[in-house]
């Protein structure tokens, strides 16, 4: 596996990806997914092997009190699911996020999500609050940090 920053010419195969990945009703448009990768506080980590397997797409954000990393999105293909890819992904995010500055990772889980919410757990995110109606008529979301630190 090849982890690597993004290219302009990654775009069409992480939309693809994504509407792999999950229902229409938490898709990003074609439009917003490229805002995500091409703005400039963007952190994005690409894996692939044999094309594209996965990605995670990083905003670095500014808050009282300093920089947190909000996660945007984590896309695994489903052939290299349940064996570490995500995690690696996240651990490489953490990592350019805290070279960038930030003290804390944030996130959005749909809150009926309880795959990606044992996911998360076990990487040692917190649930902090619930943000009602995050995701319009599909419903709420949990929002999880995690501190971070030079690994």
């Amino acid at each position: 596996m090849e982890f690597r920053a993004y290219r302009a010419d990654d775009f069409e195969a992480m939309f693809r990806l994504d509407e792999a990945c999950f229902e229409p009703q938490f898709r990003f448009s074609r439009a917003m997914m490229r805002r995500f990768a091409k703005a400039k506080k963007a952190r994005i980590v690409i894996a692939e092997q044999d094309g594209l397997a996965g990605f995670c797409i990083v905003h670095v954000e500014r808050v009282d009190g300093g920089r947190v990393g909000y996660v945007m999105t984590l896309d695994v293909d489903a052939v290299w699911r349940g064996k570490g890819l995500a995690a690696e992904l996240m651990r490489r995010a953490e990592a350019e996020a805290f070279e960038a500055g930030c003290v804390a990772m944030v996130l959005h889980v749909f809150v009926g999500n309880d795959v990606a919410i044992r996911f998360y757990e076990r990487a040692g995110y917190q649930q902090w609050t619930k943000a009602a109606g995050f995701y319009g008529k599909a419903g709420d979301a949990w929002v999880y940090r995690k501190l971070i630190v030079n690994t």
